[in-house]
């Protein structure tokens, strides 16, 4: 199905002519139904938040790029919370924290990976090095072999894309 600037197609067209097979799609690369629907239908949201339906040539290419996407997000989204749960099943019972509080650490460490997702992966570098190894600039250029200057400016685009976080 191809689409010419003169044609215009709606989300519904869109959806109905390819939903099917893009969750056929994400069930083999994922090997789950129900997680394939889910995504299908977020990566439609995506569609539906672009507003970008006109002027499309090749649907199910165009599709395939947002549903990777959304994919990766998945991934990397179960690998952080993965991550976490590792951290907390090696914790003492009492210092555990609760299922509300872990949920709320969830959405924080979502949030906190898509801001760090938009500076340079040099910058996510530095800024990680200095929060969770707690290197001073002065290290982390040594260690990176850059300027102590260039640690200054990675950190602050770090700092400036986690400011940006909705509270």
């Amino acid at each position: 199905m191809s689409v010419t600037s003169s044609d215009t197609l709606d989300i519904g067209q869109l959806y109905q002519a390819h939903q099917p097979w893009l969750q056929g799609w994400l069930k083999r690369q994922l090997g789950c139904r129900s997680l394939a629907a889910d995504l299908s239908h977020d990566t439609f949201v995506q569609v539906l938040a672009g507003n970008a339906v006109d002027d499309i040539r090749e649907p199910r290419a165009w599709l395939l790029v947002i549903a990777r996407r959304v994919l990766f997000n998945f991934w990397r989204r179960r690998d952080l919370e993965q991550a976490y749960l590792e951290v907390l099943a090696s914790l003492p019972e009492p210092l555990a924290p609760s299922e509300e509080e872990r949920a709320l650490v969830f959405e924080a460490l979502a949030q906190l990976d898509q801001a760090l997702a938009e500076v340079s992966p040099r910058a996510r570098q530095v800024f990680l090095l200095s929060q969770l190894e707690q290197l001073t600039y002065a290290q982390i250029a040594e260690q990176l072999q850059i300027s102590p200057m260039t640690v200054r400016r990675d950190m602050h685009a770090a700092i400036s894309a986690c400011c940006q976080l909705q509270p």
